[in-house]
């Protein structure tokens, strides 16, 4: 099992609260330990259980998507609890360690210390971009073949004005007035404790350092702007409802040199009108005359690769079940398919000619019944 929140509940980056409190449900029913077979089912378990206490608290959920996993495991080593009820503090009372102090406290201040040195964020550090999430809908068809598809995302993206600067070239150059040029700002409070230093960066100039006498015009000093553009992805044969694509580097550009963002595409499989998929199987009603189904016949079954033969035995009753081996969808490794299973409906015929009436009364009466009004109809309840 993955140690990633979301992978572990099975649900894109962008669930909401709704859909990870489902999730979480369904995988704590299949992994309790009482009722798991399972050797790791206990691990498992509280590992969903993690998951889901993270990534249904607001602040939590935020700083795990800032920071990553591994960096929010060793946070928590660390005593970031977050939130009220002192979770997470050794101290007691709230979220924040050190106890009442502001400026945000909680996770946010302790990340910083416990990453930076004591020393807030470091000048330009490189740090990803946000990832961006995109959901699509393809026909089972698409799923059984495999598609290219594109798909029209909205992020933000370099500004093309000032190339990411966030200022004119001409701009006058400032130091920052805040922080003395050195892009950090360090305050000292006292605590029952003991005086804690804090450092952090500077709000005015965000790191740098240094200040601008104007603002780029296009993106208002951000360096970013929002951009809509098309990306063409490939979803594989075999592809299942609500499975996720990952595309590297595909999201939000990264700051200070950093790497971009993911782009996730979540697939959502629109049901079909002959076809229901359980898996990588596919079922299917195939409708039979009632002499097809006493004399036995051969008859051809769509699948979704072309008609298919099916024999069908003499003596066939409504409801009986044959399998055509390989004709379901496909494995998503490449190895082989599933198979199409088709249910056997015997239709009972309602407009009858006189010769059929005849014949089928003969047949009743060779059996030795007797032949009455709404014997037809009984024919056709026991079918």
């Amino acid at each position: 099992m993955s140690e990633d929140f979301y992978d572990v509940l099975g649900v894109s980056r962008d669930a909401s609260k709704d859909e990870i409190k489902n999730a979480y449900r369904k995988k704590a029913a299949k992994y309790h330990p009482d009722v798991s077979d399972e050797d790791d089912a206990q691990e498992k378990f509280k590992k969903i259980q993690k998951a889901k206490e993270v990534l249904t608290d607001d602040e939590k959920r935020q700083m795990y998507d800032q920071v990553g996993h591994e960096r929010f495991k060793q946070a928590q080593k660390h005593g970031a609890g977050g939130g009220g009820g002192g979770r997470g503090n050794p101290f007691g009372g709230g979220g924040n360690p050190f106890g009442g102090m502001g400026g945000g406290g909680g996770f946010e201040d302790l990340f910083n210390n416990l990453f930076n040195g004591g020393r807030g964020q470091q000048r330009n550090r490189p740090q990803q971009g946000r990832d961006v999430a995109q959901r699509i809908s393809i026909d089972l068809e698409d799923a059984f073949n495999g598609v290219e598809r594109d798909v029209t995302i909205r992020r933000r993206e370099v500004c093309p004005e000032c190339d990411g600067a966030g200022h004119p070239d001409d701009a006058d150059v400032n130091t920052c007035s805040e922080c003395g040029g050195s892009g950090q700002q360090t305050t000292v409070q006292q605590t029952p404790f003991g005086r804690v230093q804090q450092t952090t960066t500077c709000r005015a100039c965000g790191g740098e350092g240094e200040t601008y006498s104007e603002d780029c015009s296009e993106c208002r000093g951000s360096g970013r702007v929002r951009r809509t553009r098309d990306v063409t992805i490939t979803i594989p044969a075999g592809f299942r409802d609500g499975q996720r694509l990952r595309y590297r580097g595909e999201g939000e550009p990264g700051e200070n040199g950093g790497p971009n963002g993911d782009l996730f595409v979540e697939v959502s499989v629109r049901d079909h009108d002959e076809f229901e998929r359980e898996g990588d199987d596919l079922y299917y009603t195939h409708p039979i005359s009632f002499p097809q189904a006493v004399f036995g016949a051969t008859v051809d079954v769509p699948t979704l690769d072309g008609d298919e033969e099916l024999k069908i035995p003499a003596g066939t009753q409504s409801g009986s079940s044959f399998k055509v081996s390989g004709a379901g969808m496909p494995h998503l490794d490449g190895r082989g398919s599933g198979d199409l299973h088709v249910e056997i409906h015997v239709v009972t015929p309602e407009d009858l000619n006189k010769e059929q009436r005849e014949a089928l009364k003969q047949f009743a009466e060779a059996g030795g019944e007797e032949v009455k009004e709404g014997l037809f109809q009984k024919l056709k309840n026991s079918l």
